[in-house]
């Protein structure tokens, strides 16, 4: 860290603020200087957490249709300033121009979707004289906030990711504090300037760049009573185990499979699933939590599959994430490359075959297919988080089911088929949090309920079930009524 004469600042219970540090953000296409940001101080950080703890009661006290105009707001102001958004996206991350367009598109949902939930987040009531000793008796159940919330991002979606941790907080009157990842803390600081021009209240918001060593001072706090946490296995792991008095909901990864059955055999079909699982294990340079990493393919159809896949994952561009014909851009540093590139180089001489890719420069490395790989090769039982695709061989539904399920992670699976039972089966029998149907299993609906089973974590993003988190149901038992 270093001292920088013109830092961005950072935003203080809504206040922009400055510490006595810096952090530089670089550009992961090249490595140069993209920005200087200010560090919170531990003090500063204790400002904000007893200003969020000081702001619960009237966070939670604002009627829904204020948290509703500050969300609009918020949505209106990201499509309005949506391309310069999109470039500060680019240029952090490394995403190609394309791919952040259409993350800045997302958040704008995002922060519509919860303003609608803002409007309609209104309970229920139930009606208790099903027995004959409560006649007269009605229960009114509504959700109130567990408290102030520790909102903790990753760099892969640096603006959506972030909007799903504070739309959902504001739709519910719950004061939050975002974490943005140290490498891209950029978009997280512009959102900050949105929720500036809102109403809401002093102190119920913060977006602190605290660097990950001194993470601890915020997940320790009793007064952040719920985390909200998008990252790697490890770190989710040590935040569960050192808060286990908390509401924590974690969203940890996984190393997502494509399953194409034998029915999906048309040459219309085998183009559709070479060109989806192409582009989807490739997006955003396989850094998603969903981009597929295995493909499982059915022997009857896996001999005219794979040389359309090796063909459409050859195609990708690659270059100049500022360049709108780049579908591939870096990786977020060099060194996640070189991680990816050991990886590889593990697997192939393990015995596995690079049918194409298997080249790193600097902090790019090509889109990868291998075969054969052996099943405890890194690329096949963890998550490589990078362009890489592992095929494999089954015979049947009955092997391919059991390959997706033959792993530590459970976020998404992809199933190529136009048979319904199958599909239905698919959705009875993976253990991961969604199956997506004729697609790879990249696709997210922000509105969905979104996480996963074993390994991939707990609890559940998507703005109304993310709601649900962040706060607890209180009953009130109204009693001598003629119902």
């Amino acid at each position: 860290m270093t001292v920088a004469t013109d830092p961005r600042p950072f935003w203080l219970a809504g206040t922009k603020a400055t510490g006595e540090h810096t952090l530089e953000v670089t550009r992961p296409y090249d490595g140069s200087s993209l920005a200087a940001v200010s560090l919170p101080t531990g003090a500063q950080v204790e400002q904000a957490v007893a200003a969020a703890d000081n702001a619960a009661k009237a966070t939670a006290g604002l009627p829904a249709h204020a948290r509703a105009a500050a969300l609009d707001h918020v949505s209106r102001r990201l499509a309005e300033r949506a391309d310069e958004i999109a470039e500060l996206i680019t240029a952090e991350n490394g995403k190609p121009l394309k791919w952040s367009k259409g993350e800045v598109g997302r958040a704008v949902s995002v922060f519509r979707w919860a303003a609608e939930e803002a409007r309609r987040f209104a309970g229920e009531l139930q009606r208790l004289d099903t027995d004959p000793a409560a006649a007269g008796r009605l229960a009114v159940v509504r959700r109130f906030p567990k408290g102030p919330v520790l909102g903790i991002a990753p760099f892969n979606f640096p603006l959506n990711l972030v909007a799903h941790k504070v739309a959902p907080a504001i739709a519910v009157g719950a004061p939050i504090i975002l974490k943005p990842a140290p490498a891209t803390p950029l978009s997280a600081l512009l959102l900050g300037e949105l929720l500036a021009e809102t109403d809401l209240p002093a102190g119920s918001w913060s977006v602190l760049p605290v660097p990950n060593e001194r993470m601890e001072q915020l997940t320790g706090d009793p007064r952040l009573p719920v985390i909200s946490f998008t990252g790697s296995g490890p770190v989710g792991s040590m935040i569960r185990a050192a808060a286990p008095h908390k509401h924590v909901t974690l969203e940890l990864g996984g190393n997502a499979a494509a399953v194409v059955l034998g029915d999906y055999a048309s040459e219309k079909d085998l183009d559709w699933a070479a060109a989806r699982i192409a582009t989807y294990s490739n997006y955003q340079a396989g850094q998603s939590c969903i981009s597929v990493q295995r493909v499982i393919v059915d022997r009857a159809v896996y001999d005219r599959l794979l040389p359309r896949l090796v063909e459409a994952v050859a195609a990708q561009k690659t270059g100049d994430p500022n360049d709108p014909a780049t579908d591939v851009g870096p990786m977020i540093s060099e060194q996640a490359a070189i991680r990816v590139e050991q990886w590889v180089d593990e697997a192939v001489a393990a015995g596995a075959k690079l049918l194409t890719g298997g080249k790193r420069e600097g902090s790019a490395y090509a889109p990868t297919v291998l075969v054969d790989a052996p099943s405890d090769a890194r690329v096949v039982c963890e998550e490589v988080f990078g362009p890489v695709l592992v095929v494999q061989q089954v015979d049947g539904a009955d092997a391919a089911f059991a390959a997706v399920n033959d792993s530590a992670f459970g976020l998404q699976a992809g199933v190529f088929t136009h048979d319904i039972q199958a599909a239905f089966r698919a959705h009875s029998e993976l253990e991961v949090g969604g199956v997506i149907i004729g697609d790879a299993p990249s696709y997210r609906a922000d509105q969905m309920p979104y996480g996963g089973a074993k390994g991939s974590g707990v609890g559940r993003e998507g703005v109304r079930y993310a709601m649900d988190d962040y706060t607890y149901e209180r009953v009130m038992v109204l009693t001598g009524l003629d119902l």
